[in-house]
């Protein structure tokens, strides 16, 4: 049963579809944690894909593999409709608008939906909702940063 739920910006996409680590995460927690995303974050990684896989000498087959990866990683993180998150627009800009608009739907999400950000972008630090990045975020993803903490003897 899903207990908890985390949105995830578009950078912690494409390490799910490019490295092992977030996808690892992502595998282990899939049948106790709503992964989500907005629409939008799924566009901008099919944007920024080719210019990535460009910049470390992939081939063709290695852009293709990367877009099946990351229509496989669509049944794992729902993407979000951004009537969903648009309520939340002027929030999250009044919030993150400064450091970088374009990150206003992940901000929306999570401000909508009560959920912390799971992102390795410092732009989302201060901005009022939990961020995890990919080294702390076993903690939320367990559970154990849910349970009280324990006063030391």
């Amino acid at each position: 049963m899903t207990t908890r739920a985390i949105v995830l910006d578009a950078n912690i996409l494409i390490r799910a579809v490019l490295g092992v680590k977030v996808s690892a995460l992502i595998a282990d927690y899939a049948t106790s944690v709503n992964f989500l995303a907005p629409d939008i974050a799924y566009e901008e990684v099919q944007e920024h894909l080719p210019t990535i896989l460009s910049a470390r000498g992939a081939s063709a087959g290695d852009l293709a593999a990367a877009h099946r990866a990351l229509d496989a990683l669509a049944s794992v993180v729902t993407a979000v409709p951004s009537q969903s998150y648009e309520p939340s627009r002027v929030a999250a800009l009044a919030r993150i608008g400064r450091r970088d608009p374009y990150d206003w739907s992940v901000l929306a999400c999570a401000l909508q939906l009560g959920c912390p950000i799971w992102t390795e972008d410092r732009d989302f630090f201060g901005v009022g909702v939990p961020v995890w990045t990919t080294g702390t975020v076993g903690l939320y993803l367990s559970g154990e940063a849910l349970e009280p903490a324990r006063p030391a003897d």
